[in-house]
């Protein structure tokens, strides 16, 4: 059986053969057009089925992927909440490291700006579509020993693990 581009390739050289017949269907050419037309309709039903089973497959990965996600999305806050299990254990024992042969955990001081958008003056601030505060130039002027209004210098202490 031909492909549904054969079919077509088929259908247009009986067409033309009809045409240059003077429009004139000779029973050859009706027996081809019937069977032409036959296996289209077969080959589009197979098509078509091909087309529901990958429709179907999609629907199956969809939900497939959406479980995984929560997957991931649980075992993230699991992560996140064991993690902080330990830094809170940590401090309130005073520990500063845990050293094994085949890992260690300890704290790594950050530091991180925190800004109002709204409070801070101007010459801080990147225009580009909206008023984004500049992060880095505030913490160097911070550090410096000046104040900025509407900004905060806030030590953070994140665990690290190796």
């Amino acid at each position: 059986m031909s492909n549904i581009y054969q079919i077509q390739q088929d259908y247009l050289s009986i067409t033309n053969e009809l045409i240059e017949n003077g429009g004139e269907l000779s029973p050859e050419l009706e027996t081809a057009l019937v069977i032409n037309k036959s296996e289209l309709q077969q080959k589009a039903v197979a098509y078509i089925y091909v087309v529901k089973n990958l429709e179907s497959d999609i629907s199956t990965i969809d939900e497939e992927i959406k479980r995984l996600q929560a997957l991931k999305s649980s075992r993230s806050k699991t992560i996140d909440k064991l993690k902080e299990t330990v830094k809170s254990a940590m401090n309130l024992f005073g520990v500063e490291e845990i050293k094994t042969a085949t890992l260690k955990i300890n704290f790594r001081k950050s530091e991180s700006v925190e800004v109002d958008p709204d409070a801070v003056l101007d010459m801080y601030c990147n225009f580009k579509t909206v008023k984004t505060p500049d992060k880095a130039k505030i913490k160097e002027v911070i550090k410096s020993g000046d104040a900025v209004f509407g900004a905060s210098l806030n030590i953070n202490w994140n665990l690290q693990i190796k």
